[in-house]
């Protein structure tokens, strides 16, 4: 058994909020992105925060210590968009490697930091593998139903090298997360599933679809159950759901997958519904006042917050969780 297996089985675990929401603080502009190494490269580079584990590492490990320190106890790292796909669309390819395990690294040394000062709180760290900006299993043009952008092969390549680097740079834990297609999924799954034969690697695996809307369903038109029965085949640490919807609109859907897991259960809701201007406005009173009928109902055994969810949010989600036990494993006859 792992460590945060370990963990996991005496109490809830809380995951950090957003990075995005945090460095957007920073009002970073062009040439912090660039910094010195990368000040001749031909395409724009703001809005890569990825990149930012290696121009910007001090305000990504702050980050990281930010979330640390109102009591969370697994921070992701700065790879959301880190495969050669998403990468392509700056021209860095060839960096995915390394921007994996430099961001690995940097939240291993801050995670070590509160684990050496409190060795009784241990903190860890959650790999993150984002869905890339393409999917399998639809056309992206709505005259050509049959065209994809991306195959399985390439996915499966690209999720790979991501993979390895998240690894070799001290991840805890892997969390395939903000799944909108789940062929996408299956790709790093499969990935993750290879490179752990191979190299004979105990790293557990988190999965966290996404409800896109109203309907219920991931954007590739899949039921909760769906989502579920589709990733099964694969030992999981947890399955869960994070992004698009606030704690309230996320609440039914818990439910459902509580019904149908046989592994743990995590949340990552966002800070409610952005507003007309792109913002989240939901207070960190608000948030872990929806987020207490979660464990109310024993809903789940990670709880975090995704958009918009800042510091002070996780503050008050932490402090909550302490109070209750986490969801008991139901496996299913």
């Amino acid at each position: 058994m792992t460590a945060i297996e370990k963990a996991l089985a005496k109490r809830i675990l809380v995951l950090d909020g957003a990075m995005g929401t945090m460095l957007q603080a920073y009002k970073f502009e062009e040439e912090d992105f660039r910094g010195d190494r990368f000040i001749s490269h031909p395409s724009p580079l703001k809005g890569n925060n990825d990149l930012l584990s290696l121009t910007q590492p001090e305000a990504i490990k702050a980050v990281h210590r930010a979330y640390f320190e109102v009591g969370a106890d697994i921070v992701e790292t700065n790879t959301f968009s880190s495969t050669s796909i998403g990468m392509a669309d700056y021209g860095m390819e060839e960096l995915v490697y390394e921007l994996n395990v430099q961001s690995a690294k940097l939240a291993r040394e801050v995670a070590d930091e509160f684990t050496n000062t409190n060795p009784n709180k241990p903190r860890f760290v959650a790999g993150s593998i984002g869905p890339t900006n393409r999917t399998a299993s639809m056309s992206p043009d709505v005259n050509d139903p049959g065209f994809r952008a991306v195959t399985f092969d390439d996915l499966v390549e690209a999720y790979s090298e991501q993979v390895r680097a998240l690894v070799e740079g001290g991840s805890d834990v892997l969390l395939v997360e903000t799944v909108f297609d789940t062929l996408n999924a299956k790709a790093a799954l499969f990935a993750i599933d290879v490179l752990k034969e191979e190299n004979n690697w105990d790293i557990p695996v988190m999965i966290s679809g996404t409800i896109t809307d109203a309907s219920g369903r991931t954007l590739s038109g899949q039921t909760v159950e769906a989502f579920a029965t589709s990733v099964s085949h694969i030992p999981l640490l947890s399955i869960g759901f994070n992004c698009a919807l606030g704690a309230d609109q996320l609440l039914p859907y818990l439910r459902r997958l509580s019904k149908e897991a046989d592994t743990m259960i995590s949340a990552h809701p966002n800070a409610g519904l952005p507003n007309a201007f792109g913002a989240y406005d939901q207070t960190p009173e608000e948030m872990r006042d929806l987020i207490q009928k979660y464990l109310e109902e024993n809903l789940i055994n990670i709880i975090g917050g995704c958009c918009g969810s800042t510091p002070e949010h996780i503050q008050l989600i932490a402090e909550l969780a302490s109070k209750y036990q986490p969801r008991k494993i139901h496996v299913n006859a």
